[in-house]
């Protein structure tokens, strides 16, 4: 009994991994009693976006560099359990069009999903990073964060970002556009302001000095080009406009980057360094910015706090689909009355699920409040309206693969089922969704009148390729429209190679 209890008091272990386009990032926290410690990190220099050819094609010793720094992280948490690793890939995955061929073999190297997060949905992360590991008096903050291949720009108050953009500029990409082979002149630092300038000009009034009170820096180029400003005395204290004046002309005295000869400047980072200060001084400028703070947190700190909020009940998903179903209109009662149909279904057939029934029985219930989301823009098709709104939306919390497991739910929730679509999500829903799909599908068809009262007690069984329901005596006789609904549920089932009973 005394080592059970010590067991459950023991700090629980957790990890999360910034698959940047520049650097890989992981970081290793215990949490014990809702409080977090941070007792490792790692971090190598992978530049993945420099592996991108013109047809965004991720190169093969790029793949192979990524995939060893990756074994090596692998190692630091192999007996982790699944649910307490968060991996997330950014700009290049999301940009890369084998990417999903990385994947595969990525996944076996460090041995735990990654999901690829949109630039929305980073910018998020970010800002909870930069929250929760920055004390600041004010009200409303700007954070920046430079990656590899993109730079976010967030504005929120306490926890809660309000204003986020994802721009596709980053470090490494301004320095190969701009920089190539470290080459430097005034011409190409103009060059690439000028293109900073436009990718920022249209998110200028958003993001100006006057919606905000503090401006706060998290990456590793902008980490490096304060320690830059301090070593130098350009810039006491923090980053100035003044100071990056300077830094900017000392840059355009040389003309590569291996004589800049500054102090405290990692070699490792010359190969991208005039892109992020390019970026950060051409936002100093567009932006009316004085001075800019520096905060340790970013990316990976914004996982770990996310994980959190998962597991103290508060996942941010939740809300997401709370609010698109009320930005939607859709029938909060019917909702509750699938999910509920659902839950009763879950209880019986957990055992052959197994140990994914928690999280299968998450995902349904989302399901089951976005499933008519559609009729708001048309009754016809409206699986297909919904399936598509929560496919390319910007839902928070929620990563690329879980969109699409989410929009493959809703648009099989009713007629035909789009095996193709199932098949090809990534493991283990290929072969799990399925039965997803079934359970909310019978959840929809046993609930279509709308009423608590008209669906009595049931007993499901799941087989391997069968489910079969039982109804008290007689009761499937006399609801002729659910008896009919069951028949065209069997030939749709059957379709898919899987038989359904109902009596």
């Amino acid at each position: 009994m005394t080592q059970t209890t010590e067991q459950e008091q023991s700090p629980e272990l957790v990890a999360a991994v910034d698959l940047g386009s520049n650097s890989f990032h992981m970081i290793v926290c215990s949490v014990h009693e809702g409080q977090l410690k941070t007792l490792d990190r790692l971090r190598e220099m992978v530049r993945l976006a420099s592996g991108l050819n013109n047809k965004n094609i991720l190169d093969e010793d790029t793949q192979q560099r990524a995939l060893a720094c990756l074994e090596r992280f692998g190692q630091r948490i192999q007996n982790f359990p699944e649910s307490n690793v968060r991996i997330v890939g950014t700009n290049t995955l999301r940009t890369a069009k084998n990417a999903r061929q990385f994947l595969q073999k990525a996944e076996l190297a460090i041995g735990y999903p990654i999901h690829i997060i949109s630039g929305i949905e980073e910018a998020r992360l970010i800002y909870q990073g930069v929250a929760h590991s920055l004390q600041s008096n004010a009200s409303r903050r700007l954070v920046m964060d430079i990656g590899g291949g993109s730079t976010e720009y967030i504005i929120g108050t306490n926890s809660d970002p309000a204003q986020k953009e994802s721009l596709s500029m980053g470090c490494v990409t301004v320095s190969n556009r701009f920089f190539m082979d470290g080459a430097i002149s005034p011409q190409r630092f103009q060059q690439a302001t000028i293109f900073v300038n436009q990718q920022l000009h249209t998110y200028k009034k958003l993001f100006t000095h006057n919606q905000w009170d503090e401006a706060i820096g998290a990456s590793g180029s902008i980490r490096a080009i304060r320690k830059v400003l301090l070593a130098t005395e350009w810039s006491p204290g923090g980053i100035t406009l003044e100071g990056l004046e300077k830094l900017k002309q000392h840059a355009l005295n040389c003309k590569h980057v291996s004589e800049l000869n500054i102090p405290d400047l990692n070699p490792e980072r010359l190969p991208v360094f005039m892109g992020g200060l390019a970026i950060l001084y051409t936002t100093f400028k567009t932006l009316d910015i004085d001075k800019m703070s520096v905060s340790d947190g970013a990316l990976r700190e914004g996982l770990i706090y996310d994980y959190l909020g998962r597991m103290f009940n508060h996942d941010v998903r939740s809300d997401t689909v709370h609010f698109l179903a009320e930005h939607y209109h859709t029938d909060t009662q019917q909702s509750a009355l699938i999910k509920t149909t659902i839950d009763s279904i879950l209880q019986q057939v957990s055992p052959f699920l197994g140990a994914q029934a928690r999280i299968i029985g998450q995902y349904l219930n989302w399901a089951a409040e976005l499933h008519e989301i559609g009729r708001n823009i048309a009754h016809s098709q409206y699986h297909k309206h919904g399936a598509y709104i929560i496919k390319h939306g910007d839902l928070a919390g929620f990563s690329q693969q879980d969109q699409n497991l989410l929009s493959t739910l809703v648009l099989a929730h009713r007629r035909k089922i789009p095996l193709k679509k199932i098949k090809e999500l990534p493991p283990p829903w290929n072969k799990v969704a399925i039965y997803m799909v079934i359970i909310l599908r019978l959840a929809v068809i046993l609930q279509r009148n709308r009423n608590s009262a008209a669906t009595p007690e049931f007993k499901v069984t799941l087989e391997q390729n069968a489910l079969s329901i039982q109804f008290p005596d007689n009761w499937l006789e006399n609801a002729p429209l659910t008896q009919a609904d069951l028949m065209l549920e069997e030939a749709y089932l059957a379709k898919a190679k899987f038989s359904l009973q109902a009596r």
